[in-house]
């Protein structure tokens, strides 16, 4: 059957990013990150294009069990770690690693009668005030798991950057927090996101955690991707549905946000909030039609999108559609809709199919 929106996912730009990031890495081994569905570009298939990846992370352990249910035999680290002596059970069946950033986390490794043993994450907040231990606590966690009754098979130190993309500042104050707060422990680090590995600072650690320039997208709101050596592994696309002749003064859409200035060929494409295009984008944000750049005209509606193309030429239905990915930068389209990227490419909704190339 054939589908007329869908999410193209370009498992060769993965991999190219991948390669890029090991080489700004200075040697780090790399978590890639691929919790929230790989940022919308599919778990498992985006686990199994990155199969020269050092290991995973994801968010939660439903995530991590499926990788594993799929064949991914890389260590997988739970980054917000498990609540309960249920889901501890389940993380050592299924031989995840655990991020330990709160004290109920290191008192269900204690109260474990099974004696598991896991390699952990101990995250100390070095100033995003999220999760993690803060400097002072640092000690004491840090002891208390040496302890276990069921030794851990490594412990590693980790935290995690607020503003590594817009705050050399604020990036060094919170790597001098964490080189003085680990300072005599001779663990295993890791520090760096996207923007971490790709800025200008060098930041260190024996680990990175990517997770955007993964998927081709920049985590600078003022380097686009392409100057990074990014390319877009995904391509939301669609088709035209119908195009109309609007006559000048005419609306066009849902409470006529938009009017027509002149006579006007309006083609309808089949995408809209339903698919997770968001509703606030702003008229005039480019959608690629057939190649080339035209404007949103009118509000996004829960299935189509208007598209001014009296500027195109021949416009047709079947004319492809591009909303993002090559050729036009999720980080542009997400500037017209107030928000970054991430949320974006997220927010791709279950109903667009995944297409891998």
């Amino acid at each position: 059957m054939s589908r007329l929106i869908r999410a193209l996912i370009d498992t060769g730009a993965l991999r190219h990013n991948l390669a890029t990031i090991r080489a700004r890495a200075g040697g780090a081994r790399i978590l890639a990150v691929v919790k929230a569905n790989a940022y919308g570009h599919g778990l498992v298939q985006t686990a199994l294009a990155l199969a020269q990846a050092d290991g995973f992370a994801v968010a939660r352990l439903e995530e991590g069990i499926t990788l594993r249910e799929h064949g991914v035999s890389q260590p997988i680290v739970l980054l917000e770690g498990v609540f309960t002596a249920e889901q501890l059970r389940e993380a050592a069946r299924h031989e995840l690693e655990l991020v330990v950033h709160d004290a109920l986390q290191v008192h269900l490794l204690e109260a474990d009668a099974a004696g598991h043993r896991f390699r952990l994450w101990l995250k100390i907040d070095t100033g995003m005030n999220r999760l993690g231990f803060r400097p002072e606590q640092f000690p004491e966690a840090l002891r208390r798991l040496k302890r276990l009754s069921a030794p851990p098979l490594e412990v590693r130190l980790m935290t995690h950057l607020a503003r590594a993309d817009d705050s050399p500042e604020m990036t060094r104050r919170q790597l001098e927090c964490f080189s003085e707060t680990i300072r005599g422990h001779a663990c295993a680090t890791s520090i760096a996101n996207s923007a971490g590995v790709l800025g200008g600072m060098p930041v260190g650690g024996e680990w990175v955690r990517p997770g955007l320039a993964l998927y081709g997208a920049s985590p600078f709101a003022d380097c686009a991707a392409e100057d990074l050596d990014l390319r877009p592994a995904m391509t939301l696309a669609t088709s035209v549905i119908a195009v109309r002749f609007v006559p000048r003064g005419e609306t066009v859409g849902y409470g006529g946000a938009w009017r027509a200035k002149r006579d006007s060929r309006i083609a309808i494409a089949a995408v809209g909030y339903g698919d997770g295009l968001p509703r606030g984008l702003l008229n005039g944000t480019p959608v690629l039609i057939g190649g080339r750049r035209a404007p949103l005209c009118g509000r996004v509606s829960m299935d189509m999108i208007a598209v001014d193309v009296t500027e195109l030429g021949q416009v047709e239905v079947d004319t492809p559609v591009v909303l993002w990915g090559a050729g036009l930068p999720v980080e542009e389209v997400a500037r017209c809709a107030g928000t970054i990227a991430y949320e974006l490419l997220c927010g791709v909704s279950q109903r667009v199919p995944l297409e891998l190339r």
